[in-house]
């Protein structure tokens, strides 16, 4: 009976759906980790600080995976927890729950805002020597991305959680690939037209 109950409680239209499988959930969060700046940003950051740059990633990438525990550990406590914005207004207060939460939301505002930029400068790429984009393409481009990133959250959760899958996987395939390329010009001794040639003495 309470099975029955609880099966058609999931089944109401005023209830979550559950329809996200565990390979979803895997490549969601992988890809998530995987922001605009690696593609992006990375480069530069290399170039200017060299390999002491993975002893950065390393450090930081630790900070995150003790404080991911420490929130994991606090949720097994109190699963009435719905995020860290509760931990946070139950444990130090409703200041802090109320600050955390809006500057949370200003953040993913900005990265939304540097996601744009980024897609405008890869677009920007293919356009011939010295031309650019007007303010008014720029918006254009920046609507349309954030409308079909819109209808992509407005589909089925099973629908969603299916492409978001396969734009992680790609994600995760453009990193390889990348490995494999730059693999290939290290030993392949590959000269660029400016003349300089990879090797492992760069990194």
């Amino acid at each position: 009976m309470t099975t029955a109950r609880h099966s058609d409680t999931e089944n109401s239209p005023d209830h979550l759906q559950r329809k996200l499988s565990n390979r979803h959930l895997q490549l969601i969060a992988i890809g998530g980790a995987i922001g605009t700046g690696l593609f992006m940003g990375s480069g530069k950051t290399i170039s200017l600080a060299g390999p002491s740059i993975l002893f950065i990633y390393m450090i930081i990438g630790g900070m995150f995976f003790f404080l991911m525990r420490a929130m994991g550990e606090l949720l097994l406590a109190n699963l009435h927890y719905k995020s860290f914005v509760d931990m946070a207004h139950d444990l130090i207060g409703p200041w802090a729950g109320y600050y955390l939460g809006w500057t949370y939301w200003l953040g993913w505002v900005l990265v939304g805002i540097a996601d744009l930029s980024a897609v405008i400068n890869y677009l920007s790429f293919w356009l011939p020597d010295g031309a650019s984009f007007s303010p008014i393409q720029q918006a254009m481009i920046s609507a349309g991305c954030v409308l079909f990133v819109m209808g992509l959250n407005l589909l089925t959760v099973r629908l969603f959680g299916e492409i978001e899958f396969w734009f992680a996987l790609i994600k995760i395939l453009a990193i390889i690939g990348l490995i494999g390329v730059g693999g290939y010009m290290i030993f392949s001794h590959f000269q660029a037209p400016q003349g300089a040639v990879a090797s492992i003495s760069n990194v």
